[in-house]
Formats: C-alpha cells, structure tokens, sequence
C-alpha cells in the first residue's frame, strides 16, 4: 500500500517560490465611448488574483518566412506561471500580470498570453502554466 504525498509538507518550500500576486484575467468586453462613437476596451474580468511565480522559460521566438507564405507565429517570450493548486485553470487566451512583485519590480505592468489551458497532473504540486509576453516596452519610469 502506497502512502500518499502530503502538500502540506511542501507548503513552506511553496512559499518561498510562490512570492508575487498575479491575477489570471480576461479583457472585459468593448464598451462605446458615447463621447467619441469609437468602441473601448472594458474592464477587465478577474478570475483569480493570489499568490503565484513567473518563471522565464526559453529566450525570444523566431520566425523566418519567405515572402509571402503564410507561417504560424511562434510565440515571443516563453514563460511558465506557478500558482497553487486552488488556482483555477486558465484557458488560453487568459492574460497573467503581476500586481505585487517581491523582489523583480520589472514583472510589473507586463502582460502575458496564456497558451494553452493549465497543466493537469495526478502528482501535481504546483499549477503550471504556459504563457507568451503581449508587453513588448518597459513602462515608463518617472525621471528622479
């Protein structure tokens, strides 16, 4: 008889991984701006905001194409968000951003794709998901 892992040992090491909050979200939908008759995005919907990791995975994409082909875009930046397991499972096309970052301030004000519906694993003891940088600027910092 097998005795099952027990997360709770492995919650402080989690801890100390897991030290910014994201939120997982969905761009609201188009709202008309009455004033200018020119549709604007909506607020945000927020499926989860709580403790979570990014983490790089692999440096920019490249594509090559000859003229006029048409190729699949590869992705920008490859990277990979922890969140606990109580997180729910982002869809792709979810966004991730970081409202809180412990040590990197440079994770603040980007914004990541979601590629592909969360990691599932029957050993799982961290929520994996894969994500592409949408930021392609750092925010402007104001001169001190």
């Amino acid at each position: 008889m097998s005795i099952p892992i027990s997360l709770a040992a492995l919650a402080p090491v989690m801890k100390r991984i897991m030290v910014d909050t994201v939120q997982i979200f969905r761009p609201g939908p188009q709202v008309l701006n009455e004033d200018t008759g020119v549709y604007e995005p909506g607020p945000d919907v927020i499926l989860w905001e709580g403790l979570g990791a990014v983490f790089t995975a692999g440096g920019p994409g490249m594509v090559l194409s000859l003229a006029g082909q048409a190729y699949q875009d590869d992705t920008r930046d490859r990277y990979r968000l922890l969140t606990p397991l109580e997180a729910p499972l982002a869809s792709r096309d979810d966004c991730v951003r970081v409202t809180h970052a412990t040590a990197d301030q440079g994770l603040l004000g980007r914004v990541w794709r979601v590629l592909d519906i969360s990691d599932a694993n029957t050993l799982a003891v961290v929520r994996t998901t894969w994500m592409d940088a949408t930021t392609q600027q750092a925010p402007q910092q104001a001169p001190s």
